[in-house]
């Protein structure tokens, strides 16, 4: 039987930029918005400075920017560069979207924050002069959309988050290994298990 999809706001299932304290003058990792990559999950690298202000989130926090070209631009990320129970701080341009516990997953929010669902919503609701024009907020946060249940959600997370990690881990192999090496690894990975398999791939690489 198929579960039922219940169409809810998006702050019925996510906290907007949910109060953290850093105190002033702390050394914390920051999160520039030239950190980000386009449509890209993973926060590359952080840089450890002084607080002075900025918009603050933990581990599995989504942040998006909400300035124009930015958001245009697909920077969209999930924080997973943070320790169990600490704070980071980024730039003041970023929405910050929490999953609420119990009723959103983490992984599911991320995912749907970066569908043109949301996505095509927020740079629509985009106000101000022309090249500094901001995401209104309390759009997005009265966005409605059909949920599923958090079980469902887990599910999909999971799966989507499953594909990210092999685009991640094939990042590495080509970053760090020869073009052979590379190609073997690939076959590895995605399970080639007959003699035309390397022959294929090796076809595709020559392209």
């Amino acid at each position: 039987m198929k579960s039922e999809w219940i169409k809810k706001k998006l702050s019925d299932i996510a906290d907007f930029n949910p109060r953290e304290t850093i105190k002033k003058g702390t050394i914390a990792k920051k999160i520039s918005m030239d950190v980000l990559r386009p449509f890209c999950r993973d926060v590359p690298y952080y840089t450890e400075e002084s607080f002075s202000g900025g918009t603050k989130f933990r581990n599995g926090d989504t942040i998006m920017a909400r300035i124009t070209p930015c958001l245009e631009n697909g920077k969209t990320a999930q924080v997973l560069i943070l320790n169990d129970g600490e704070v980071g701080f980024g730039s003041t341009e970023y929405i910050v979207f929490r999953a609420k516990e119990g009723i959103a997953d983490k992984d599911y929010l991320f995912y749907l924050v970066c569908s043109p669902e949301v996505r095509d919503s927020a740079i629509k609701s985009m106000v101000g002069s022309s090249g500094r024009q901001r995401v209104q907020t309390d759009v997005v946060k009265n966005l409605e959309i059909k949920v599923p249940p958090l079980a469902e959600q887990e599910k999909i997370g999971s799966f989507l988050k499953l594909i990210d990690d092999k685009i991640v881990l094939n990042d590495r192999i080509n970053k760090n290994l020869p073009p052979l090496h590379r190609l073997e690894q690939i076959v590895k990975l995605y399970g080639g298990g007959n003699e035309e398999t390397p022959q294929a791939f090796s076809s595709l690489w020559a392209a």
